[in-house]
């Protein structure tokens, strides 16, 4: 395995000395950790940041608080807010960015030993890498089971009861199903405790993007390995920036990325990857789709919140608007009640009468 040294008297390292050691051959093992920041590109907001992100766009769902959208007693009690965001962010309306394919070039190159994701999104998939290379920390959207006796739904049934709004229900128990998110309430996959040791152990370069590092445990990685590290990120997060082998990158990742790729000399390679994850449409799909955008993906959100509002509304509407009838037919059947025994009584009595006028007329034809 080749060595390489970086530079001592020339200050910290650039991005230039960091696509330097990625080509080297010194680099085996690299472990990428990415969060919602990398898919903001595709159009899929990120959760924290302040008025585009979801936690702050929310509200409209009559949320007890944000967060509760992802929280498992909250999925028992109204599991329809999760599958109205759910709706909105399933797989197959979202292109992986150009950072994605970066993750695909790695593997491709035999260079990449895990990306740990914090999203759901399963863009990671979709550009092509590899499912032994993937480590969901938090779920995603790839399976879907039953929360109280573990059956399995397929893909294709789940998608088609949230195409037809209805709640996905286990033909077993009858219990809720849901994607295998990791909901706040439930433990993180096994698989994220068996590989992250070895994992950081073995790693000679740590690429850390589009997160803030505020979720535990997932936030504590990258503390925890000696290589050198890159953070792709709008923001200085964790511990970087404090270590001699530590380059921050701040802007947009895939801009950050398009340029370490450019450095290294792999940039052909990236954009005729990328130029593969694009989504194929009919004219008329395109027409009537297009491409969603941030704005897009949060306004169909709040619309389908206005929508599940106004419904209720409307619920409540036609009930009062039910009882009133109820009590105008009680009384419509109870006037014309009276008035058929109203007719009635003079029916009788006009028979009486022509009773009684018949036997007078037989009474005085017998005198006569």
């Amino acid at each position: 395995m080749a060595k390489f040294k970086f530079p001592t008297t020339s200050g910290p390292p650039d991005l230039s000395t960091m696509a330097k050691y990625l080509t080297s051959g010194a680099v085996r093992n690299v472990v990428i950790m990415v969060g919602a920041g990398i898919s903001t590109a595709a159009g899929i907001p990120d959760f924290r940041s302040p008025k585009t992100g979801l936690y702050d766009n929310l509200s409209r769902l009559n949320l007890p608080y944000a967060e509760a959208v992802f929280d498992i007693d909250y999925f028992r009690k109204r599991p329809e807010a999760f599958y109205m965001l759910a709706h909105e962010l399933y797989p197959g309306k979202f292109r992986p960015t150009v950072f994605h394919s970066f993750v695909k070039v790695l593997q491709d190159r035999g260079v990449l030993r895990r990306v740990y994701t914090q999203n759901i999104d399963t863009l990671e998939r979709i550009a092509g890498v590899s499912d032994d290379k993937i480590v969901e920390a938090h779920g995603s959207f790839a399976e879907n089971h039953c929360i109280d006796c573990g059956s399995e739904m397929g893909k294709n049934e789940l998608e088609q009861t949230m195409n037809e709004n209805k709640i996905p229900r286990c033909k077993r128990c009858g219990g809720l199903v849901k994607p295998d998110i990791v909901f706040f309430g439930e433990a993180l996959p096994a698989r994220f405790f068996k590989l992250m040791t070895a994992d950081l152990q073995a790693a000679d370069l740590v690429i850390v993007a589009g997160t803030s590092l505020q979720v535990h445990p997932f936030a504590s990685l990258p503390s925890q390995v000696s290589c050198p590290r890159i953070l792709f990120n709008l923001e200085t997060v964790g511990d970087f920036g404090r270590r001699k082998t530590d380059v921050v990158v701040l802007g947009p990742c895939d801009e950050s990325v398009r340029e370490l790729a450019g450095k290294c000399g792999w940039g052909k390679q990236l954009d005729e990857l990328w130029s593969k994850t694009a989504i194929v449409k009919s004219i008329e799909e395109e027409e009537v789709e297009g491409a969603k955008t941030q704005k897009e993906v949060l306004d169909s959100i709040n619309k389908a919140a206005e929508e599940e509002t106004m419904g209720e509304q409307k619920k409540d509407e036609d009930a009062g608007e039910n009882a009133d009838n109820v009590g105008d037919e009680t009384f419509v059947t109870a006037t014309e009640s009276v008035e058929v025994d109203e007719v009635t009584v003079a029916a009788g009595q006009l028979e009486i009468r022509e009773e009684q006028q018949k036997e007078k007329e037989t009474a005085q034809g017998v005198r006569l």
